[in-house]
């Protein structure tokens, strides 16, 4: 057992000072005291130039950083290792990082270590517990999957799918993503509405703490860590296992796009499906915003759902504005659901909806491929280019009360011509988040999720990165200063301030659970939250 003896601290508040001390000095302690650490650990180490340069950039492609090495641990108990090992130091910091599809930098460590938790997300590290029969009813189901934090949802799904027959609930829209880095945020997609974000689906975790422990807990074990990890943001521990409950998974899935001309319309429409029971909804729902167009990024041909599929402009009522909207939303069956059974019950569904007739699109696919649908999209921009360019994106939670004037001044006006990607914008409910989780979400039931996902070509084919985050900040400053109830979604900020800001009344205890968990402020250093303290720890 390794013991410690504390040495004195210094604590800095000051948002410069801290970038200051954490960040531009050189100072790491003594390197060949926490080296010759992670010498024992059983997986690797890294100091090469081209691994630490991977791990020092992200899918936003906005940020760069120079970490001083890269650990792909072989367990939990290697991540406890590299922490202690840095508590020997003043300065130094550690980073979680997953598949690195963070935007703006907040799995990067400067001058500090990355813990690839890649390394750990194989497939003998997923476990499926099957009950002896797998209620529809997740809450009445015993069977759960292990899940190691480094493994991507993508391989969940086709674990659990294809070897039992079972799913998770909840889901994000893009599947290539560490298990543990949706846990630290939220993890939201069509599902969220009936079942909740990702962080209300996971039962028990394993976590590594800032302070070098390692502590199962849930909520009756260790419910204060637990719930502290759930949404963090990486400021607490570093998730090595959850534990997600599996409900029986359907065959198929009918896959629809409905066009609105008033937002009115659309909102009211997907509150009311939002807001019913499980019976007399769908079991899926989005929506989005295109340009009133045949511009065949944002305009009308981004709205089919197959190539043999028309936008029948003919259909738009005259007089419609810049912008139109999609309720994209989708309905499970199974394989013995005759084809009737499944369109009387769409039919019914959608009876009562306002939107545009004629400009109506649906296809059947498997369940695998409409959670992986993304993944197209994926090889797609991958093969443009555009995949690797700079991402720039901007989300939001919008709350109810201002998503018309949201839309109003930002769609219909900032917006209008489109952002060469993706417009989310679709309602939840806050009764399916918990509260005491470290997530901070707008008041009222229902809020709007608003997700600005640019795809643009590389300049000088497109607008310098630049310029397209001073488009996200002068929206940001829009909602600011009309009063918007807003929370940002993966949020990023500067300074200290601007997260007490975020996280208004919930700061004290979001402090108090850093001061309990990771007292050092050694973990996440690129979410920007915390000083590194000076206080160190000596290895005996």
């Amino acid at each position: 057992m390794i013991a410690f003896i504390e040495h004195g601290f210094h604590h800095e508040n000051d948002a410069e000072s801290r970038q200051n001390d954490a960040v531009e000095t050189s100072d790491q302690g003594d390197p060949a005291l926490w080296k010759e650490a992670l010498k024992e650990i059983q997986g690797t180490v890294d100091y090469d130039s081209i691994f630490t340069g991977l791990a020092g950039k992200d899918f936003g492609g906005i940020n760069r950083t120079k970490p001083v090495a890269v650990i792909r641990p072989a367990g939990s108990s290697d991540v406890a290792a590299v922490i202690r090992a840095v508590q020997t130091t003043p300065n130094l910091t550690v980073a979680a990082r997953g598949n690195g599809h963070s935007i703006n930098g907040q799995a990067m460590s400067d001058k500090g270590l990355v813990i690839d938790m890649r390394a750990m997300g194989d497939h003998p590290s997923l476990n499926v517990v099957v009950a002896s029969s797998a209620e529809e009813d997740w809450s009445n189901s015993l069977s759960y999957a292990d899940v190691s934090g480094g493994a991507l949802w993508e391989e969940v799904l086709k674990r659990c799918v294809l070897g039992y027959g079972l799913a998770p609930r909840s889901w994000t829209d893009y599947l290539a993503l560490t298990v543990g880095g949706t846990l630290s945020n939220a993890g939201v997609s069509g599902q969220a509405f009936r079942y909740g974000p990702q962080t209300s689906n996971v039962t028990e975790l394993e976590v590594v703490t800032g302070n070098g422990e390692t502590v199962i807990c849930s909520e009756f074990v260790y419910p204060d860590l637990f719930f502290a990890v759930l949404g963090g943001l990486g400021q607490f521990g570093v998730i090595t296992r959850a534990r997600i409950p599996l409900q029986k998974a359907p065959d198929m899935v009918r896959w629809i796009r409905l066009v609105y001309a008033e937002f009115d319309d659309f909102t009211r429409d997907s509150e009311f499906l939002v807001s019913q029971s499980k019976e007399n909804s769908f079991d899926y729902l989005e929506g989005f915003v295109f340009v009133n167009s045949d511009d065949p990024i944002n305009g009308w041909p981004s709205v089919t759902l197959d190539p043999d599929q028309w936008f029948d402009s003919d259909y738009i009522p005259p007089g419609s504005g810049s912008v139109l909207y999609c309720l994209e939303v989708a309905l499970h069956f199974q394989h013995h659901h005759h084809p009737t059974h499944v369109d009387s019950e769409v039919e019914r569904l959608i009876q009562r909806l306002r939107f545009v007739k004629g400009l109506r699109f649906e296809v059947d696919l498997s369940y695998m491929e409409f959670l992986l649908r993304v993944k197209k999209a994926e090889q797609q921009a991958t093969a443009s280019g555009i995949w690797e360019a700079p991402h720039p994106w901007l989300n939001l939670f919008v709350s109810k009360r201002d998503i018309v004037d949201f839309n109003r001044t930002v769609f219909n006006k900032s917006l209008k011509g489109g952002i060469g990607g993706p417009m989310l914008v679709y309602p939840l409910l806050r009764s399916r988040w918990d509260s005491r989780t470290s997530v901070v979400i707008p008041e009222g039931e229902i809020f709007y999720l608003v997700a600005l996902l640019r795809f643009t070509p590389p300049y000088p084919s497109g607008p310098p990165v630049v310029e397209l985050v001073k488009e996200n900040m002068k929206i940001i400053e829009h909602c600011t200063k009309k009063g918007y109830d807003f929370k940002l979604y993966l949020p990023h900020y500067e300074t200290q301030e601007k997260w007490k800001q975020h996280f208004g009344s919930q700061w004290p205890r979001f402090a108090e659970r850093k001061a309990k968990f990771d007292p050092m402020a050694i973990l996440a250093p690129g979410q920007k939250i915390f000083s590194r303290t000076h206080k160190t720890r000596q290895l005996l």
